[in-house]
């Protein structure tokens, strides 16, 4: 059985993305793209890469084509998503979010980090969190909504939460971790989007580095849900000049019971079984670390550690590519669940060797 889908906001990096993936995808047949600004535009013309391989042409957000396909994957900025949701649900569409209006289970706290009142926070309890290594079960549960035609809503995790929390979730959730940890992460511009601006122009970007969003980042309380630890993260984001990749270092103070019986090998064995089942999380030898290089253009993220004694910390880094695992990949990933497919199916790419 094919699975008509839509991309809405197919324009942008992560929409582009999405797009490159669910055209070679077996069982999601890309039925429409959409983008406001370049409707009526052939796809081809704005990305020549997609020449001879898709003619769609890019139709308005409310083209009514896009309620008649079963699935909806909406790569829209922050706010704009709140729009469209209840009436893709109120259609039958099931819809994978790739922003972050209903990530947070708390609509206050969307108020606050957001500046701007939740219009839907009935939507929040029953949207399911889309990090499938982590939050399975409330991925299964939407699938049954799907069946039984219920609401299906996916919020799938930002990029930043994504590395971050993949590396840290297995020993924060052993109670191995006290509070706050520590989070430095590094990201490609094309994590910014596609609109330029004065941080991502070239001029600015190339040959730089630099922290921004410090203690201030939107992705903070995200990363705070999905460890279980409010008020516990402090988190600074870095800008580097890479087109796509993403790299979390977490560094994490062990309790002092923890701290007394630790043993790296034993944490290392933790961490293998903990991702035993999860085929896109690849744990690294002990001694070796992640590298962005090494999950480009893969829906793989990377995960290493390192234990400081003098200093009782654990320091966990992950790695993935911030527009696959961090974005469009994951989505397909969630959709894949929630349709009854093989998580895999679609995105059995490996990473660009070179």
């Amino acid at each position: 059985m094919v699975i008509d889908v839509a991309v809405i906001g197919a324009a942008g990096y992560a929409g582009a993305e999405l797009v490159r993936r669910l055209v070679e995808h077996p069982k999601f047949n890309l039925k429409v793209i959409t983008s406001d600004s370049d409707a009526g535009k052939p796809l081809a013309e704005l990305y020549p890469a997609f020449t001879g391989l898709s003619d769609l042409e890019f139709l308005s957000h409310n083209a009514p084509e896009v309620k008649q396909c079963a699935a909806a994957f909406l790569a829209v900025p922050h706010k704009a998503a709140m729009a469209m949701v209840p009436g893709l649900l109120e259609a039958g569409v099931a819809v994978f979010d790739l922003s972050a209006d209903y990530r947070l289970k708390d609509a206050e706290i969307y108020t606050q980090w957001y500046g701007v009142e939740h219009t839907s926070p009935e939507l929040l309890e029953q949207c399911a969190f889309g990090l499938p290594e982590l939050f399975r079960k409330d991925l299964n549960k939407v699938a049954s909504n799907r069946l039984n035609r219920k609401p299906a809503l996916v919020a799938c995790a930002g990029c930043y939460p994504t590395a971050t929390s993949l590396a840290a979730f297995p020993a924060v959730d052993a109670g191995w971790v006290q509070a706050p940890v520590y989070v430095q992460a590094i990201s490609g511009v094309t994590g910014a989007g596609r609109s330029a601006n004065e941080r991502t122009h070239f001029c600015h970007a190339n040959e730089n580095a630099e922290a921004y969003g410090v203690a201030t980042h939107r992705h903070t309380p995200e990363i705070e849900q999905i460890l279980g630890l409010p008020g516990g993260v402090l988190f600074i984001p870095h800008l580097a000049p890479l087109s796509r990749g993403l790299l979390s270092t977490v560094t994490m103070r062990l309790t002092a019971e923890a701290a007394a019986n630790f043993n790296l090998q034993a944490a290392h064995k933790h961490y293998v079984d903990f991702y035993e089942k999860a085929p896109f999380v690849q744990v690294m030898p002990l001694g070796v670390q992640p590298q962005t290089r090494n999950v480009a253009g893969s829906n793989y993220a990377q995960v290493g550690l390192a234990y400081d004694a003098r200093t009782q910390t654990l320091v966990a880094t992950g790695a993935i590519d911030n527009l696959c695992k961090g974005a469009a990949n994951q989505a397909i990933q969630c959709a894949n669940i929630v349709f009854g497919l093989d998580e895999t199916t679609g995105l059995e790419h490996m990473a660009n060797p070179v």
